[in-house]
């Protein structure tokens, strides 16, 4: 089975369908073609369409309702790939170039074992970042 994501003109993942590979096998050689599965998908449901991969084996990740497709993206060790993301978590952060991933600008704190056994983390506060980017992590406490 192959699965295909339906983009709005935004790129912005609207649907996530499962194809059967007899839709999207190339007769001839016998082999799985995105070009087919998507002319496949634009007959059965309009719209513009491109492949994604249940274990992430292309695109980065299995595109999720509300991911957005990125192109030309250097990630996954590669200059220029195609990636699925979910949204942006804060506009400081960044794709990451080893795994299709958001990252803080600065790595996270390592918690002492104090805290860990506290139930505390480390969360993300953009406003901090933005008025001293040497800070960024607030470490919190569960209530």
């Amino acid at each position: 089975m192959a699965h295909f994501a339906k983009l709005d003109e935004n790129n912005i993942v609207t649907q996530v369908i499962v194809v059967s590979n007899d839709d999207c096998t190339d007769p001839h050689s016998g082999q799985e073609d995105e070009v087919l599965g998507i002319a496949f998908c634009k007959k059965l449901l309009g719209g513009n369409w491109k492949q994604t991969s249940y274990n992430n084996s292309m695109r980065g990740n299995y595109a999720g309702i509300g991911y957005k497709f990125h192109t030309g993206v250097a990630t996954l060790g590669v200059g220029s790939t195609d990636v699925f993301l979910p949204a942006q978590p804060y506009a400081s952060w960044t794709i990451s170039t080893t795994d299709a991933q958001w990252v803080s600008p600065i790595a996270a704190p390592a918690l002492t074992d104090d805290e860990s056994a506290a139930g505390k983390y480390y969360a993300w506060d953009e406003s901090a970042y933005q008025a001293d980017n040497s800070t960024g992590w607030v470490l919190t406490t569960p209530e």
